[in-house]
């Protein structure tokens, strides 16, 4: 017997990332051999039970794994689809790779630009995502003015925001035909958290590019270009 927790099968069969399995599973949504079952962790065997995912059989076998690099042009959602007809990171993904069922790891604003990883690897999309593995994002910040030295101490050490103390950044003068530009590292993930930590000390964020996820790094990609992880990357990625 070949087992495996429903949890983690379906992250694998590429059906969305642990949240939303997490969810759909609670909301009893997800069926095997036609019963409801609302435990994560119940035990499935693959080459025996049948999964079905709203009315609809899983797929159990194993499929290759892909690692995609987008750099996400302004204007575009982060999302796999929008109810209301608008552009997502997944009009993007070549037509080769659109079978694959990829998800983006992580989000940008509509208005933010830059590095974007769409994967069907759902312990990567995880493990990327959580805030316990505090994975760095960098990002060049446009700013409307000079940053004071002391708010620049305030944001390198952490502030108060509505939703409580951000964790210490890394943060410096970036050299470029832009004034007012900054790098910014950090390794949280809460909604608008770099928007807002300035937002915080009244400046207004022009423009936001996020260069680097984990050892990941945007590099010459153009906007909407993408491009396939290669193995020396997938293997830092998943080791770091």
């Amino acid at each position: 017997m070949e087992s495996q927790s429903l949890l983690k099968i379906m992250v694998s069969a590429g059906l969305g990332s642990r949240r939303k399995i997490a969810q759909a599973i609670q909301e009893g949504r997800v069926e095997v051999n036609g019963n409801v079952v609302t435990a994560f962790n119940a035990n499935i065997d693959i080459k025996e039970d049948r999964i079905s995912f709203d009315g609809v059989q899983v797929n159990l076998e194993t499929k290759q794994k892909v690692y995609l690099a987008l750099n996400k042009p302004a204007g575009i959602l982060s999302t796999t689809n929008d109810d209301r007809g608008r552009k997502t990171v997944m009009d993007f993904v070549p037509g080769n790779l659109t079978g694959t069922q990829m998800y983006p790891v992580g989000r940008l604003d509509r208005n933010s630009t830059g590095l974007i990883l769409l994967t069907n690897d759902g312990d990567l999309a995880y493990h990327l995502s959580h805030p316990r593995f505090e994975h760095e994002k960098e990002y060049v910040v446009t700013l409307n003015q000079a940053v004071d030295e002391s708010d620049l101490a305030q944001l390198r050490q952490g502030i108060e925001l509505e939703d409580g103390m951000t964790s210490t950044a890394r943060i410096s003068v970036i050299n470029n035909n832009r004034k007012y530009s900054y790098s910014v590292t950090i390794h949280e993930g809460k909604k608008h958290i770099v928007r807002r930590m300035f937002a915080r000390l009244g400046y207004i964020v022009l423009d936001l590019e996020r260069t680097r996820i984990s050892c990941i790094e945007l590099g010459n990609l153009k906007p909407g270009e993408t491009r396939l992880l290669n193995e020396h990357e997938i293997a830092r990625l998943t080791s770091c």
